[in-house]
């Protein structure tokens, strides 16, 4: 493949996940509203994707805007920011952007929906990472500290 890097990074990801949910909202009422409880509309609809015999390449833009909207959730649920990735994190996670927690931790939903798709496992449900997930702090708001993505730290 090679060539230019186009993947999106941090200061992109809230703008993806927004264009995401008013494409995969304009014809059905999905509750796609960035509560912690429409990561279980995001495991059904990765489901509907791999029976519906979606390979992961012609599947890709759905899995880029549900990991988009993924990380969004945390970011205004659980007190994340989107970050850019370093070329270490980049090379184990295999992706340029993620989330870091306010403990520290950093996060990568674009590969945990990715992972969804590829492996028919309950363990690898979105709803269920958000019950296992560390380091995330109660958003009362829904909103996280910083209004906008992270900056280069």
């Amino acid at each position: 493949m090679g060539g230019v890097d186009t993947r999106p990074c941090a200061s992109d990801m809230r703008a993806h996940a927004v264009a995401f949910v008013a494409r995969a909202t304009v014809r059905s009422r999905l509750p796609l509203d960035y509560s912690e409880r429409s990561l279980r509309v995001v495991d059904f609809l990765i489901d509907g994707l791999r029976k519906g015999g979606g390979d992961r390449e012609r599947a890709r833009d759905v899995l880029f805007g549900l990991g988009a909207y993924v990380g969004e959730v945390l970011v205004r649920r659980a007190g994340a920011v989107w970050v850019d990735f370093d070329a270490d994190q980049q090379a184990y996670f295999g992706q340029r952007v993620g989330v870091r927690m306010p403990d520290g931790r950093v996060w990568n939903p674009l590969g945990k929906v990715r992972n969804r798709f590829d492996a028919d496992a309950p363990e690898e449900s979105l709803q269920a990472f958000w019950l296992k997930l560390h380091g995330r702090v109660r958003q009362d708001a829904g909103r996280a500290s910083a209004p906008g993505c992270a900056s280069d730290e």
